[in-house]
């Protein structure tokens, strides 16, 4: 007699989150499916940093939906690191308890000349390092020091440790996409669930 072999990743609850973050700076509203299929709306009022939170959906296979209302009037900053912070709240939300989870990722992505490597511990520690030599500060009407304040934002809030590394690179475009899609692929392994350990928490310590 056969039977028809039963998913265990479909015991697992759903893997979804929103979260709306309100200040006198920013409101924000994120909307998180981590085991999407990369489809995304995006609006922040900053061109290109839209195109990067793209690469993290299409890229991690994550379903993104983000709004943002910021005072851009003054420039990008309160906003980029809002809509980080509030990514970062519905990623924990998200990702719940841990159990099952890979835990760790990385990824080299390269684009043309740049290259970059991203490696990512959703170990409950908030930790940045980050090495990107951007060759210009701006990008469109994007700061690019702003990159910095986006990851913070989001590791804080997410409880995770995240190594960025742009390795080479002479175009700051390139630079910046090679770490936004390095850095989507990292999510991706990480968030994954491991059909040979679901149930159980990823550490030596039972909790994360």
């Amino acid at each position: 007699m056969s039977t028809s072999p039963i998913s265990l990743v479909s015991s697992q609850p759903d893997r979804i989150a929103e979260v709306t973050r309100r200040t006198a700076e920013t409101v924000i509203t994120a909307k998180i499916n981590l085991d999407g299929t990369g489809k995304s709306t995006l609006a922040t009022g900053i061109g290109f940093f839209d195109h990067m939170l793209d690469q993290i959906a299409r890229h991690g296979l994550i379903d993104l939906d983000i709004h943002a209302e910021g005072d851009l009037h003054i420039d990008g900053h309160h906003t980029v690191e809002d809509v980080g912070i509030t990514l970062g709240q519905a990623m924990a939300k998200a990702v719940g308890d841990k159990k099952g989870l890979r835990r760790y990722g990385h990824a080299y992505v390269p684009l043309d000349e740049a290259l970059s490597r991203v490696v990512i511990d959703f170990s409950g520690r908030p930790g940045l390092v980050m090495n990107i030599p951007f060759t210009s500060g701006m990008i469109g009407a994007f700061d690019t020091q702003l990159t910095h304040e986006f990851f913070q934002g989001f590791v804080n809030h997410a409880g995770v440790s995240l190594h960025i590394d742009n390795l080479r690179g002479d175009n700051a475009h390139h630079q910046a996409e090679t770490v936004f899609k390095a850095f989507a692929r990292a999510l991706r392994m990480a968030l994954e669930l491991d059909p040979r350990a679901l149930g159980t928490i990823p550490s030596t310590k039972g909790s994360l």
